[in-house]
């Protein structure tokens, strides 16, 4: 029984590639491509593929949420991803999708990532799972952790407030003790640091 297969990439060409590799598998049937996640989502509403791989470039945080939304249509999905963080692994994880893949990986690895997803395999890395799902080496907790995801995402202190539904001088309480806690100088510093050290 073939394994049907959505792809969705907004860069024409390389998912014109990935659709290619893996036509060369008799066991594969490549039912997209889409350029864009929103046609991702229609596409797996209408005909349920079997696993959808949804290409994430960072900052995508759109990808992670369709790549949930296909999931919950019994689909298995999976991120192609440029770059992986541990908030990432976090938020994949969480909401149920079944793996992330690294553009680095072999053609061969890439292949055998969707054979284990359509199997009902989860496809995490295992280190970076365990340090994304523990962050045993981060001093901060985790409403100040919290705190800090906000802040990569840009926002203000009355957003995060707002967000968290905390008071706006909690929210500075909890970026004070962020920067002292990592040594940092501001808390652009204490983003730095975090990211350099892949908590986010």
């Amino acid at each position: 029984m073939g394994i049907d297969v959505l792809v969705s990439d907004d860069l024409h060409l390389s998912g014109f590639a990935l659709a290619a590799l893996l036509e060369r598998h008799e066991e594969v049937r490549v039912v997209g491509p889409v350029e864009s996640n929103f046609a991702a989502l229609q596409f797996a509403e209408t005909y349920r593929p079997d696993v959808a791989v949804i290409s994430f470039e960072g900052e995508d945080s759109d990808a992670i949420s369709v790549a949930e939304k296909i999931a919950n249509l019994g689909c298995r999905s999976m991120l192609l991803a440029t770059a992986v963080t541990r908030s990432v692994v976090r938020q994949a994880f969480a909401g149920g999708i079944a793996g992330i893949v690294e553009r680095s990986v072999s053609p061969r690895q890439f292949v055998d990532a969707i054979h284990r997803v359509h199997q009902g395999e989860r496809v995490f890395d295992a280190e970076l799972t365990v340090a994304a799902l523990s962050n045993s080496d981060c001093p901060l907790s985790a409403r100040e952790f919290s705190v800090l995801e906000h802040v990569a995402r840009g926002d203000t202190v009355p957003e995060i407030a707002a967000r968290m539904h905390l008071s706006q001088g909690t929210v500075r309480n909890y970026l004070s003790s962020m920067v002292a806690k990592l040594g940092a100088r501001n808390r652009i510093d204490a983003l730095r640091i975090a990211r350099d050290s892949r908590w986010i």
